[in-house]
């Protein structure tokens, strides 16, 4: 009887107490939901910043967010409610649910610290796809290996073969349909091996392609190595395998029916694989028929078409022998030719060339494309050829590089531009690629290759008689060739991407004949003896870049004929000899070098074309120096202070990038070359005082395109401070700059504007307005193609809309943003609607393609009418964005609508739409897809829908269609039922 009375009483005080402090404690409670709110919000923003295609947000953090979201967004707002209403005798009851809830939100508070963070890794691919050639007469080769990849009994397969015959090829095909149907393997590795094989490399490698790394010695390595391979069921693919290794050596852990992993390797040889103890495929010649329609293939069928032309092409298909990759590169030395005559002469010379017994297989392979290469119209295309065997084997050589590469060596005669020298390079390049001696890439055409065997056939070319090679390249020498091996008749030396560290002090090897010295990626490499380049004295190009090398020798000095010194990423070289005596010297190029100081008589270098001076501590430039140069073509100076008249000085300026740290002499430079009209044709221009440099793009890519790039950092811009920009300015950046005048003041001659980005900039309000003071700046508007905007604190319109002093009815060009593509808005908070209706009316926004907005806190719509406006329209009729193909709409939270009521938008090319977290969009007024089953336009390809499972059941769509139709692909997210999404085409990008 006691407790109860006991209890009672308790629950009577507890009554009491809670209806005593309850104005307290609901205090407490909206301080608390405050707090979960920021905490709330600053995931959000974290979560923003996440590469989404590298990382996904953990489960258990998607469900704190929808707890925060529910506690405070409806179960608050309810509460508050009944505060509101509440009796004086009801405070009790309703004082306890506030209590409760007190302690769930502090709970909750402390849930979302999440001290391991929000996310993790996604999944890695199983592989990337590799880049392949068509297959001819691998595919009963292709059977076989599959059949081994799927006996139990097999372990390791070895498929040999003679050197082009397609062993490469027909793997990357395997390669790439494990991909897409692994047969139980949870990775799939290609790992190019080639010639100097290097246990430590191919560790390095493998552990690459697992996204993991290796420390330690070699025994050290193989065992994390063993570890790390023994989390997967791994099928490891090892091409173009030369010498015997054990597989317990490297880190490989030995393929048995218990882990089912399997090993594939490709060799020349048969006693490599026998030495794995493989199952063995031979990769067979190709028959006759298959032979000749590679051929044709190649060569294209319309040579058919020439009269009795049949019995020599039967003929040359024979003299290749079956040979896949002697088949195409002869082939492609025939495209175009349709002359009888000349293919009987080439015919003969193929026959002559291949006589022989050759029961050397690799001789075989070599004659054949030797007759390729002779075939080349001349020697200067052919040295051209040649000079890419200097670069590693299975190397990606970037175009423009080597095309730089071939310019200063000579092999590109001078013309008036460097533009027209690189356009030369490409057609080099191009003609090369057409005889199948080059091959081409997947990243775009940035970069060529050779296949190994052609390689081989072009450093057995110039390993006798004159201008001989010694190619060393990626061999991973640790120590430089032995003296004995620098013969006095060498012409090209290629040491680069090894592991030098030491050349012996009195090591001068005796090079009368020796014109290119490259030891280029030797990261260990501290130092050049004084006397190793004395007997080098026809050196023309010499490359060190990317070595460790903390100062030339002096004997650099003497090297009278020198046209190119490459020193590219030498950090720790922080001072040189004077260079005044180098008159020969067209190229020096210091990026990213380590110096403090320009080189010393630098100024003397009257046949200097390209100057690099990016060295991110240079800080003292000679006043006077560079407009010495009078012949420059090519300047990139960063760090430097400089003077902007100095440049302006120069005529035959083609490319200059610089940062200026004064907006003063930044005006200097642009007020010259503007008066004169002698601008460099690309220019990449940096004003005010950025405290990091980050190299930006290569600049010998401008040589295919104008680039034309200003970019102001953290400038006052008034009105005693006004930029003063080119006028055939394309690109403008502005960051970080406080302006109280009105910005767009300096855009008015920029008619040729195509990109603009502002960001983190105080006091800009709008980018636009209609008014007449601002009329200069809109026919600036009227050609952009692309506008960004992102962290403007201020901003409250895009469009400003004003209204004239002869009518309240707001007036807008008709054109205003009429060639704009692509539009991004990032983290404007104060802005509210995106554009007005007013806008559509005219031909503005018909070419847009692309709309991105995020996180802006405040935006409630996307396409609106004025307040006044809107009071005025009865309906709301259509609008079109023919052209639209994206939208994007992430983290809007007060995001109402996207088009007014009553009205569509008619977006025939959309084909990616995303909305994320935009809880209060109340209807979606476009299709998505088809009504009622028959098609409207093309479907949308890619669909990407997360937001409150309550927001799908209410939004209203213009189609109703889609809805039903997304069903299928409805997911639930956090607690299983309070969060959808729906993610169709992600394979796509958006």
């Amino acid at each position: 009887m006691e407790s109860i009375i006991g209890s009672v009483v308790g629950r009577v005080g507890e009554y009491v107490d809670c209806q005593k402090n309850f104005h307290n404690d609901v205090d407490d409670l909206k301080k608390g939901i405050a707090d979960l709110k920021r905490r709330r919000n600053d995931k959000l923003a974290e979560l923003l910043t996440v590469d989404d295609s590298e990382k996904q947000v953990k489960e258990e953090v998607q469900g704190w967010l929808e707890d925060a979201r529910r506690v405070t967004e409806i179960e608050m707002p309810d509460i508050e409610e009944e505060v509101q209403i509440v009796s004086y005798l009801s405070r009790g009851s309703l004082g306890r649910r506030v209590r409760q809830k007190i302690q769930q939100v502090r709970e909750l508070y402390d849930r979302g610290s999440f001290p391991e963070g929000l996310v993790i890794e996604r999944p890695p691919p199983i592989g990337i796809t590799l880049p392949t050639d068509n297959m001819v007469g691998e595919v009963n080769v292709k059977e076989k290996i599959w059949g081994y990849l799927g006996d139990i009994e097999v372990g390791i397969i070895g498929v040999c073969g003679i050197g082009g015959v397609g062993k490469t090829t027909v793997m990357k095909h395997i390669h790439n349909e494990l991909l897409n149907k692994p047969i139980g393997f949870t990775k799939i590795i290609w790992v190019t091996v080639s010639q100097s094989l290097s246990v430590v490399k191919l560790q390095d490698d493998i552990a690459r392609k697992m996204n993991r790394s290796l420390d330690g010695d070699e025994l050290e390595r193989a065992s994390t190595l063993m570890k790390i391979m023994k989390t997967e069921k791994f099928a490891l693919i090892l091409d173009d395998v030369w010498d015997t290794f054990s597989l317990h050596e490297v880190g490989i852990p030995e393929p048995t029916i218990e882990n089912g992993c399997k090993i594939v390797i490709t060799s020349r040889l048969v006693d490599v694989c026998n030495h794995l103890r493989c199952q063995i495929v031979m990769v067979p010649l190709l028959p006759e028929q298959e032979s000749l329609n590679l051929f044709l293939d190649t060569v294209g069928r319309d040579i058919l078409q020439i009269p009795n032309l049949e019995k020599i092409l039967t003929d040359m298909v024979a003299e290749c022998a079956g040979l896949p990759l002697a088949i195409v590169v002869i082939a492609g030395s025939m495209r175009g030719v349709t002359d009888i005559r000349e293919w009987r002469r080439a015919l003969r010379q193929l026959c002559d060339c291949v006589v022989g017994t050759e029961r050397d297989s690799e001789d075989r392979i070599f004659k054949r494309l030797k007759f390729s290469y002779d075939r080349l119209p001349n020697s200067s295309i052919q040295e051209c050829f040649s000079y890419c065997s200097l670069y590693p084997e299975d190397w990606q050589i970037e175009r423009e590089d080597l095309i730089e590469a071939w310019i200063y060596e000579g092999l590109i005669e001078k013309l008036e531009s460097r533009r027209a020298m690189h356009d030369e390079g490409h057609a080099i390049l191009n003609r090369l690629l057409k005889n199948c001696l080059l091959q081409g890439d997947v990243y775009q055409g940035e970069y060529v290759a050779m296949h190994d065997a052609v390689r081989d056939m072009a450093l057995r070319v110039k390993s006798t008689g004159r201008g001989r090679f010694m190619v060393k390249a990626q061999t991973i020498l640790r120590e430089i060739p032995d003296e004995d091996e620098w013969v006095e008749d060498l012409d090209k030396v290629s040491l680069m991407g090894d592991q030098i560290s030491y050349i012996p002090i009195n090591m001068s090897p005796k090079c009368l004949m020796l014109s290119t010295l490259i030891l280029k990626n030797n990261p260990r490499l501290r130092q050049i003896p004084e006397c190793f380049l004395e007997n080098m004295p026809k050196l023309e190009f010499l490359n060190l870049s990317y070595t460790d090398i903390e100062a030339l020798p002096n004997s650099i000095c003497s090297l009278e004929n020198l046209t190119a010194l490459i020193l590219c990423g030498c950090t720790r070289l922080k001072c040189m000899p004077s260079l005044s005596k180098l008159k020969a010297l067209e190229k020096l190029d210091l990026l990213r070098a380590g110096l403090h100081v320009a080189p010393e008589g630098i100024e003397m270098l009257g046949n200097l074309e390209y100057l690099d001076l990016s060295c991110p501590d240079l800080k003292v430039l000679p006043r006077g120096k560079i407009s010495e140069l009078v012949r420059l073509q090519h300047l990139r100076i960063v760090a430097a202070d400089i003077r902007g008249e100095e440049v302006a000085r120069l005529k035959k300026l083609e490319y200059f990038e610089c940062r200026f740290d004064w907006l003063k002499e930044f005006n200097s430079f642009v007020s010259k070359v503007n008066h004169f009209g002698r601008r460099p044709r690309s220019y990449l221009l940096e004003v005010g005082p950025w405290a990091d440099w980050e190299e930006g793009e290569d600049p010998l890519k401008f040589y295919d395109s104008d680039i034309k790039e200003v970019a102001l950092h953290g400038c006052k811009i008034g009105e005693n401070d006004v930029p003063v920009l080119p006028d055939d300015l394309l690109d403008l950046k502005i960051f970080s700059c406080n302006t109280a005048a009105d910005i767009s003041i300096f855009l008015k001659n920029l008619t040729q504007l195509q990109t603009y980005q502002l960001g983190s900039c105080e006091g800009i309000e709008c980018v636009v307005s209609s008014s007449s003071s601002s009329s200069s700046s809109l026919t600036v508007m009227n050609n952009l193609a692309n506008l960004s905007l992102e962290d403007l604190h201020s901003l409250r319109d895009v469009v400003k809309v004003e209204k004239t002093t002869t009518s309240l009815a707001p007036t807008i060009s008709p054109h205003i943003f009429s060639n704009l593509k692509d539009l991004s808005v990032f983290y404007c908070a104060k802005l509210k609607k995106l554009f007005p209706c007013e806008l559509l009316q005219g031909q503005s926004l018909q070419n847009l393609e692309k709309i991105d907005v995020q996180e802006c806190l405040g935006m409630e719509e996307i396409i609106g009418w004025e307040e006044e406006e809107e009071r005025n329209q009865t309906t709301t009729r259509s609008i079109t964005l023919p052209k639209l193909r994206i939208l994007r709409l992430k983290f809007l939270p007060e995001l109402r609508r996207i088009y007014p009521e009553g009205g569509a938008m008619v977006c025939e090319s959309l084909n990616a739409f995303e909305i994320r977290r935009c809880e209060k969009v109340k209807r979606i007024p476009f299709y998505l897809g088809r009504e009622n089953g028959q098609p409207s336009f093309p479907a949308v390809e890619i669909i990407l829908i997360s937001n409150p499972k309550e927001w799908w059941e209410w939004v209203e769509w213009e189609n109703p269609y889609d809805k039903n139709s997304l069903q299928p692909f409805l997911e639930n997210r956090g607690d299983g039922s309070s969060w959808v999404e729906i993610e169709i085409g992600l394979n796509h990008s958006i």
